[in-house]
């Protein structure tokens, strides 16, 4: 049972991140902020994406 959510829990995780990404590569920011905010998605999945989701750079809409 503990494989199933853990698995469903870096499921969702995978998903978010990659939605950040994607949002941050539409934004206007300059690339140098693109790329930190990126990197700082991808080192630290969880903590940066909920940094990123209050700070960080919206695509356009």
């Amino acid at each position: 049972m503990g494989i199933e959510i853990a698995g469903l829990g870096g499921f969702i995780m995978l998903v978010l991140s990659i939605w950040a990404i994607v949002s941050i590569v539409g934004s206007n920011s300059s690339t140098g902020a693109k790329v930190i905010w990126c990197l700082f998605v991808l080192i630290l999945p969880l903590l940066g994406f909920i940094i990123w989701l209050f700070f960080g750079p919206r695509a356009r809409r």
